[in-house]
């Protein structure tokens, strides 16, 4: 309401003008509390705004993140990612809306509360006061007494004085009191329409908004009435799928049937068989861990989760078999073996058992079938080495050594073909055979188990020299005419290298573990043969392997009879190494318990000079005498002194036992005896077909007793590397390195002390580690290639060494 005070009414002072003033400052009072309210109701909204546009903010990042899910559906995503933005767009109005509310309402009536009304205060404090003024002297001046002229001209001058103030003032107040009424109604409708202009300005803004995103919204909802339909549609279809399975379920539970599992070779997915299986772990524990297989590519595979990338078990199911295992605790076990390692699972059931293993060989048969070319690009693949020292080289390495030994081992007469079935360019061997086979035969070998064949790759793996020399003495050429001897005159057929899998499996096992064309010699031949190879003297003196020997080591004791009487057995790895390549400072500086004493180093035994003595055959020391019984272990016995790997070969195929024990010798062994024959080549091939490297004679010892006594440094390598106890005891309690010490022979107490460091090292590391010094790795790596390749350097003479001080 507007109240107006009269400038002249006030100069009267008049009742009228007290009534106006008292109503006016009322209304001013109820005003300012008015407007306190509203900034501060103000205040409070757009507060709530800014929490409403935060919480909206979050509503629209939480559609924003639902249309990142939803990116295989196109439709979902684009028009969440559309409404998010308009939702985005309203924000930033509200926001607008709310920063103009504080500008015309908070700030503006706020300035004028805080400077207007705080003047209108002000100004009727100094009212009042002059007010309270002026009636005081207009009573003083009426109470002054008539005859008292100075009080009266006193109250006079005040009055005077006072009503000149009040007058002064007074004006001063109607006037504040006029241009803060005038001034309110521009003030609140100035404020209040700005607001209300933010409002309109929201209003049209969210509607152009709206408005282009009306059509979408009605594609959309012309959209949603079809999805509706779909999804009653498909939520029939799956009801029906689901009471289908469930009644199948019940069905399987009725007759206690397993899940059926198939295999089919031309899925779409090219995943032929998948289910879960129990795998056994290739640590220490051999813990047994569940895992979802697949046959998927030729290849067997697992995951842990379907996120994980596959695990290969099997690279190329054409190179392995599958087999049931029965001898450990677990049920329904089956094993997957590859040329690399083997895999031992189980199923949930022996039906599963079954489907599984079938699957496996359904799938190297249809891999065989299928592989055109593919055989060729298998053998070109890399892979990892197993079995071999020096097998921790570059790929590239690998591969050059792989070609090598294709070259050497294919050079061999009959080499170029499959032993088996004749096909061209094989790629694979049998080691302790002595063979080369292609993909096919090679698989079926592996299923006959490592006791009748080993297979290795020849151009996948890195072949130890020893290894390769054995393949090089052998051949198919040799090995078929021993396993085959009678198979033309028992009419038997050959397969071919085009011949269906199972009968090419049926020959090899007839071949090799029935060995039905093998022809067995009489007694009569038998004894000629074992005489034969007990004169056999073989001069070796221009053969790289064997050189002169050294000073002679103590002598193993000979049978009575022998016409070799004080004279040492002739070595063709004997010799001590000089310290051109650095062996006497190993020695010195390796840690061992058996050191040699201040003693030993100063007074080595004396050296006579071994170029007066004549070369021996090393055979030739050793006594023949008539034995008991002929038998093909005695065979394999003479066999193994005269370095006669084909005599061998045959002795094993006629049934000898490769650790067949001479009774009527001191108890040695083929292997003991290839020890005095003085062939690195003999002992790698007793030792592929399992001989016992720790096997003793009579005298407690064992190969590695022998080979220390002889000075055989490349043997002494070949059993350390095999596994050799050096810690073993004759009947006169020396090991081989007090053998060694004694003979004073630095390369053998070299490789003894370093076997034993690593040893010492590896036990130290815990009882689960299999990992080996790198050093010792590296010096039995080169030992391993002098005793093959460059043996000269293992048999050095050392008569013209000077006597230490």
């Amino acid at each position: 309401m507007k109240i107006t005070v009269d400038f002249e009414e006030c100069l009267k002072d008049s009742p009228r003008f007290r009534a106006t003033i008292e109503e006016v400052e009322g209304d001013v009072c109820e005003l300012e509390s008015k407007l306190d309210k509203l900034v501060k109701l103000c205040i409070g909204m757009i507060d709530a705004g800014k929490a409403y546009n935060a919480a909206n903010k979050q509503f629209v990042n939480g559609i924003r993140e639902l249309a990142q899910q939803s990116t295989k559906d196109e439709v979902i995503e684009s028009s969440l990612t559309k409404f998010a933005e308009s939702l985005q767009e309203m924000i930033n109005y509200h926001t607008i809306l709310f920063d103009q509310a504080q500008r015309s309402i908070k700030t503006q009536l706020q300035t004028f509360v805080k400077d207007d009304l705080r003047k209108f205060k002000e100004a009727k404090k100094q009212f009042d006061k002059v007010s309270e003024e002026k009636e005081a002297a207009l009573i003083k001046n009426a109470q002054a007494p008539r005859n008292k002229q100075h009080e009266v001209e006193e109250a006079t001058n005040i009055l005077t004085a006072t009503r000149k103030c009040f007058r002064h003032i007074v004006l001063d107040y109607v006037l504040q009191i006029n241009v803060l009424q005038s001034k309110r109604r521009s003030e609140i409708l100035k404020s209040m329409l700005s607001f209300m202009y933010a409002h309109l300005t929201f209003f049209h803004q969210g509607y152009d908004l709206f408005s282009e995103l009306q059509p979408l919204m009605k594609q959309l909802g012309g959209q949603l009435d079809q999805l509706v339909v779909d999804a009653a549609k498909e939520k029939r279809d799956m009801e029906q799928k689901h009471s289908t399975i469930q009644q199948k379920a019940a069905l399987q539970d009725f007759s206690n049937d397993d899940t059926k599992l198939e295999y089919n070779v031309d899925a779409d997915n090219g995943i032929a068989m998948e289910g879960y299986l129990f795998k056994r772990a290739s640590n220490a524990f051999k813990t047994w861990n569940r895992r979802w297989f697949s046959i998927q590519n030729n290849q067997l595979v697992y995951q842990k989760k379907f996120k994980d990338n596959p695990t290969v078990v099997v690279e190329d199911l054409r190179l392995c078999t599958v087999k049931h295992c029965e001898d450990i605790e677990r049920r329904f076990c089956f094993e997957v073996v590859s040329p690399t390692k083997s895999c031992m699972m189980q199923a949930d059931s022996e039906k599963l058992r079954q489907a599984w293993i079938k699957a496996v060989q359904n799938s190297i048969a249809t891999a065989f079938r299928d592989k055109g070319d593919d055989g060729e690009k298998l053998d070109r693949k890399s892979s990892t080495s197993t079995g071999s020292l020096d097998s921790g080289g570059e790929p590239k390495e690998r591969s050059l050594k792989g070609e090598s030994a294709l070259q050497k081992v294919l050079a061999i007469p009959g080499n170029s073909c499959c032993c088996d079935c004749g096909q061209p360019d094989p790629r694979w061997a049998s080691i302790n055979l002595g063979i080369t086979l292609c993909i096919q035969c090679s698989g079926i070998h592996r299923s006959l188990g490592v006791h009748f064949s080993k297979v290795r790759s020849l151009t996948l793996d890195t072949w130890e020299p020893e290894l390769l020399k054995l393949m090089c003495e052998l051949g198919n050429r040799v090995i078929n005419q021993i396993y085959e001897a009678r198979r033309e005159e028992l009419g038997a057929r050959k397969p071919q290298s085009g011949d269906p899998r199972h009968e090419v499996e049926a020959y090899i096992k007839a071949k090799y573990v029935d060995r039905r064309f093998i022809r067995r010699p009489s007694d009569e031949e038998l004894r000629t043969k074992v005489v034969s190879l007990s004169k056999q003297e073989k001069r070796l003196s221009s053969s790289s392997e064997h050189l002169p020997p050294r000073a002679p080591p103590p002598t193993p004791k000979l049978r009575p009879g022998s016409n070799v009487s004080g004279q040492s057995v002739k070595s063709a790895d004997s010799g001590i190494q000089n310290s051109a390549d650095g062996s006497r400072e190993m020695l010195a500086a390796t840690p061992s318990n058996n050191s040699l004493t201040d003693a030993d180093a100063a007074e080595p035994p004396p050296m006579p000079m071994p170029a007066t003595l004549p070369p021996p055959s090393p055979c030739k020391e050793m006594a023949f005498y008539e034995p008991k019984e002929y038998s093909p272990g005695l065979q394999l016995f003479w066999a193994s002194c005269a370095r006669s790997l084909p005599d061998m070969a045959e002795a094993l195929a006629h049934g000898a036992e490769v650790n067949w024990v001479n009774t009527e010798d001191e108890k040695r062994t083929p292997l003991i005896m290839a020890v005095q024959g003085g062939s690195l080549v003999t002992c790698e091939f007793l030792l592929q077909n399992a001989a016992n490297v720790n096997q003793q004679d009579a005298q407690g010892r064992g190969p590695l007793h022998h080979a220390t006594m002889l000075g055989h440094t490349g043997q002494v390598c070949l059993f350390l590397k095999r596994g050799a106890n050096q810690n073993a005891a004759d009947i006169d309690e020396k090991t081989p390195l007090a053998m060694a010490v004694e003979a004073a022979n630095a390369d053998i107490v070299t490789l003894l002390r370093l076997a034993k460091m690593n040893e010492e090292m590896r036990e130290a590391e815990g009882p689960y580690s299999q990992s080996g010094d790198e050093t010792y790795q590296d010096i039995f790596q080169d030992f391993t290639h002098m005793a093959s390749n460059d043996p000269e350097k293992l048999n050095r003479y050392q008569q013209y060494e000077p006597q230490r001080p």
